[in-house]
């Protein structure tokens, strides 16, 4: 196939749009389907490779994934080798090994998969994984190893005729699967192949099904094509279900600028032919720029990190994509195993999974890095076999620890509960007296509760089986009751969660909504009847707000004395958490004096008037934001045991 500078320029509006939205996504919030122009285009240009050989009955599968491994992998293993040596010298162990852990799954083709089962692809902790990115050259890759030997088949079987029929079926299938999934299941639909695919095969469908047009109809229709992906950078964003059906826009607009084959100022100029040369490794080198920016905070990184990827995009594809690879001799294991970018791989597959298996070589770094970081894992091991979750049955046994004949204390609650569950559990003697813990996941135990991450009312049914067992099995023993209450109406890190119901019981969900009063009467009417049924046949100890800190402070006292190398302690101003919490607490206060039960306040633990720490000299006293170690809980130790040996 001729050179199509056309396909080059989309190339380059592809990247450009792509690097910007990562730099920053005001100014183009939808740059990032520039990816789904990439992948109509390499469907475009992997069915022409494959249909020519076909017809002219010298098409080789081997050859094909020989002449992709070219392509794609030496840009691919120089990225990640200089990401490790980075590394090696400015992350912490846990962040280094999380990078061998990314680095083996980009090397492999299957970090899409990898980074679906950590997070969505917008979410905050993104700007933290250094190679998030090469989720669609795994996208790509899999295309690769499936779309060839299948099309080989069906050639045999039904000829080149009928094949284009069943390509266009097969895209019109995977589109409508890929709809159907956006709304289902919104995280798998944007990184899984079997989403994407209709993409990658409405490009060959431009080449299977070549259009003659007259030229004046063919300018036009060039010109809406690239309409249309400009639109598609404007009216998409992070909140978009992609790709759904707005991800039409871009991938016809790509269509048609295919079919059409004409020359354009946008797309054949000096800059566009340049860009669109260099993409490839522009696109691998922008993001973990991102990412470098964010982790030291420069300010205005994107007049620095916007040259620098294209200029390190320009010398990789100089002296590294632009290296000519030696062909195979015969095609054979032992040369197909020898082929240098095959070797490259294994190569630094091998380096990123010593670094997994040593986790993250943690004699590289100050002691007090890794003490800092081993926060992260300070958890109670006794409660965390019986920390239930979404799926669990409601009527699950709760965990009895300890002496089971003498029950001192009930623990209910949610992930804040299991967090301090520590403290309240050191203020018995575990080896005479005994506990029961009721824990679940994002489910506060408060009547009526109803949350999005719980199918129907799972996590009000879970908090009803909770109260009768309570009452008929454990009158009498003191209970303690710790919820992260405030995110429940607030949302994590100020974002509002709660939203109106349409039936009887509390609704909550992602959705920004302003509170009413209306809905903050219907919270404190299900909190009083949850706190006061509970106090009528039980010593009821409810627990204030845990301070949130709002930063991972692990990673960020790790981080601080790996960069400074002195110590950076967290706190959160004093007022940020009375601001916070201030409704939840004054209500607290008001259905305990109604109720009869006792407000235990961690403040006076955990605070002074200043400020509420989050490490106290380089040690954190949280595993993530808002979740305390367990030597972190045993602050609150005195304040639980006192409120056993001295009951109000």
């Amino acid at each position: 196939m001729n050179f199509r500078s056309d396909i080059n320029g989309l190339r380059a509006i592809a990247v450009i749009s792509v690097v910007l939205f990562h730099f920053n996504p005001e100014i183009l919030p939808g740059g990032f389907a520039g990816v789904d122009v990439f992948f109509v285009i390499s469907g475009f240009l992997m069915t022409s490779i494959i249909f020519r050989g076909l017809e002219n009955s010298n098409f080789s599968i081997v050859n094909f994934y020989i002449s992709r491994a070219n392509r794609i992998i030496p840009a691919l293993a120089i990225l990640c080798l200089v990401i490790m040596i980075f590394g090696w010298f400015y992350l912490t162990p846990l962040d280094f090994k999380t990078l061998g852990k990314h680095v083996s799954g980009s090397i492999r083709f299957i970090s899409n998969s990898m980074y679906l089962k950590e997070s969505g692809y917008f979410d905050v902790s993104a700007n933290s994984k250094w190679l998030l990115h090469t989720w669609s050259l795994s996208v790509e890759w899999q295309f690769y190893l499936i779309y060839p030997v299948v099309l080989t088949l069906l050639y045999k079987a039904f000829g080149l005729k009928t094949l284009r029929k069943i390509l266009i079926a097969a895209t019109v299938s995977f589109y409508l699967y890929s709809l159907y999934s956006s709304y289902s299941n919104p995280n798998a639909s944007y990184f899984l192949l079997s989403n994407r695919a209709w993409e990658m095969l409405l490009g060959g469908i431009a080449y299977a099904y070549p259009i003659e047009l007259k030229n004046s109809l063919k300018n036009l229709l060039s010109r809406c094509g690239l309409l249309l992906i400009a639109i598609s950078f404007i009216v998409s964003s992070k909140s978009s279900l992609w790709p759904g059906y707005l991800a039409l826009l871009p991938t016809i607009g790509t269509y048609l600028v295919i079919i059409c084959n004409q020359n354009s100022l946008i797309t054949s100029n000096y800059i566009s032919n340049k860009l669109g040369l260099w993409s490839y490794s522009i696109y691998l080198w922008h993001w973990p720029l991102v990412v470098l920016g964010t982790y030291f905070a420069i300010q205005n990184w994107i007049w620095f990190g916007l040259p620098l990827s294209i200029l390190l995009g320009y010398i990789s594809h100089r002296y590294v994509e632009s290296y000519k690879f030696p062909k195979l001799k015969e095609i054979k294991i032992k040369y197909v195993i020898s082929a240098k970018p095959i070797l490259f791989a294994l190569a630094i597959f091998a380096i990123s999974k010593g670094i997994v298996e040593a986790d993250g070589i943690a004699f590289r770094v100050d002691d007090r890095v890794a003490k800092a970081e081993a926060a992260t894992f300070d958890r109670n091991e006794l409660t965390r076999s019986c920390f239930y979750g979404p799926e669990t049955p409601i009527d699950a046994k709760p965990c009895v620890l300890g002496n089971k004949n003498n029950i001192q204390l009930i623990i209910v609650g949610d992930s804040h509960a299991d967090a301090i569950s520590s403290g309240i559990l050191d203020a018995i003697d575990l080896q005479d007296g005994g506990a029961v813990t009721f824990l679940r996941h994002s489910c506060p135990f408060i009547f009526g509760a109803k949350l999005t991450d719980y199918s129907i009312d799972n996590c009000a049914a879970a908090n009803e089986h909770t109260f009768n067992i309570i009452e008929r099995e454990y009158p009498g023993i003191p209970v303690f009751v710790v919820n992260r209450t405030s995110s429940y109406l607030f949302g994590h890190s100020e974002l509002v969660k709660i939203k109106k119901n349409a039936g009887p019981g509390i609704y909550f969900s992602e959705i920004y909504q302003k509170l009413d009063d209306e809905l903050l009467q219907e919270y404190s009417s299900h909190y009083e009847d949850t706190i006061c049924s509970l106090s009528h046949n039980n010593p009821t100890y409810i627990t204030t707000p845990i301070p949130e800190m709002l930063i991972n402070v692990p990673q960020y006292v790790s981080r601080g004395i790996l960069k400074n190398g002195g110590v950076i302690d967290v706190t959160l101003p004093i007022k940020t958490y009375n601001d916070r919490h201030g409704f939840i607490v004054g209500l607290m206060d008001r259905v305990s004096a109604k109720c009869g039960s006792t407000v235990l306040n961690v403040k006076e633990y955990l605070c002074d008037s200043e400020k509420c720490n989050g490490s106290q000299n380089g040690l954190p006293l949280y595993y993530d934001a808002d979740h305390m170690t367990v030597s972190g809980s045993k602050l609150l130790t005195p304040l639980f045991k006192q409120a056993i040996t001295n009951p109000s």
